[in-house]
């Protein structure tokens, strides 16, 4: 067993305990999932979501993904499948990742989903009667999404957004945006890049997500973030 003197992994601090990123939101009387990372599970237990109606993929990266198959709990309570919004490219990777889910003779109790993809023109969708505008981003040089929902929007695993979408991000009331670490990255903003991209859009609140360890603790980097600009923590909750 490999012990790890790092200060975040030692904190007792709760927000330092960082699980994979995802966001549940509930807007309408909906029930939405972006991303099931492999602590899908037990995240939505502790958050204690007893009704879920549909999933939102930013990306295929597994990080984002490989929670999918506990869907399976929420297709027994609800007795219905589950729709999946995501991009034709992501769909085929959960096709080939969890080829069981899709085989034509199914084993008994595999999770049960619906397939909707999003559309390559940046055009507006509908999921469940709510308007979703789809944000492009880059991932280094994978196209991935973020997502608007009135007037929250949500960005993760990015490290450059073009010019339409930082227009289709102004105005939003409240932004969450990935922020690695303090150091440059290849795929990801770091802290000042993402600092430096949420003063431009001016939303009235912002939260930083996709942090890793290196980011340091959370009450540290904190203090140093102007007042409207909050770490994201497992287990936030903000109304809005």
């Amino acid at each position: 067993m490999i012990g790890c003197a790092c200060p975040v992994c030692r904190s007792l601090d709760h927000r330092d305990q960082r699980l994979r990123v995802s966001v549940h939101l509930e807007v309408e009387g909906r029930s939405l999932v972006v991303d099931t990372g492999p602590d899908f599970r037990q995240q939505m237990l502790r958050a204690h979501i007893g009704q879920l109606d549909g999933i939102l993929f930013t990306h295929e990266h597994k990080d984002h993904t490989a929670g999918l198959d506990d869907v399976r709990a929420f297709n027994f309570r609800q007795q219905q499948e589950m729709p999946i919004f995501a991009e034709p490219r992501v769909l085929e990777q959960l096709k080939r990742e969890f080829a069981y889910v899709f085989a034509e003779h199914k084993y008994p109790g595999v999770p049960q989903v619906s397939l909707h993809p999003i559309a390559d023109d940046q055009l507006p969708f509908e999921v469940l009667g709510l308007r979703v505008q789809p944000l492009r981003a880059l991932h280094y040089k994978l196209p991935v999404l973020g997502f608007r929902i009135g007037d929250m929007a949500y960005l993760t695993d990015a490290n450059q957004l073009p010019d339409s979408t930082m227009d289709q991000l102004r105005g939003a009331d409240t932004i969450v945006l990935n922020a690695l670490r303090h150091e440059p990255h290849i795929s990801h903003f770091s802290l000042s890049e993402a600092v430096a991209i949420l003063e431009d859009l001016k939303p009235r609140r912002a939260y930083l997500t996709h942090i890793s360890h290196q980011l340091g603790r959370h009450r540290e980097v904190e203090a140093q973030l102007p007042p409207w600009v909050r770490l994201a923590y497992d287990g936030l909750q903000v109304e809005g």
